[in-house]
């Protein structure tokens, strides 16, 4: 009895270790981000309507399925920063379901007014976010 129950645990662990398995081979094979199809690569960094707001396109269009759009056409200009330059890109404006709280409404998406650090990184999260970016983007040190 004692050699069934270890034998049937032995195969449980496998079987586990083999969908562990499957899945970070699945995660390694993923396709690689296309600018042209899925937007910049880079974080948009915005300092209106409150600094330090982080959007990316690669969580919206790779990661929530959507295509460009879903937003540009409608909620925001395809040129980069025209969002800021409206006197109405603000909390409030989001907050009733304009610009990014047209998903983010609490049903389609999490609620702008429940998550806040989501998109809000603060000067900390501004400061480590820029460093993180210069340090991916300068010449390595020769030896």
């Amino acid at each position: 009895m004692k050699i069934i129950n270890i034998i049937s645990l032995a195969i449980v662990a496998l079987l586990c270790a083999g969908v562990v398995l499957a899945a970070e081979e699945k995660q390694g094979a993923a396709q690689p981000y296309d600018e042209n199809t899925y937007g910049p690569a880079a974080p948009i960094i915005w300092e209106k309507p409150v600094k330090a707001v982080v959007f990316s396109h690669k969580t919206h269009t790779m990661g929530a399925g959507l295509g460009c759009d879903s937003c540009h056409g409608g909620l925001f200009e395809q040129e980069s920063g025209a969002a800021e330059k409206k006197p109405d890109f603000t909390m409030d404006k989001i907050y009733k379901g304009g610009y990014c709280g047209a998903c983010h409404d609490g049903q389609t998406a999490f609620a702008a007014k429940t998550r806040c650090a989501a998109c809000h990184i603060g000067a900390r999260g501004l400061k480590r976010l820029r460093q993180a970016e210069s340090d991916r983007t300068a010449p390595a040190a020769s030896h």
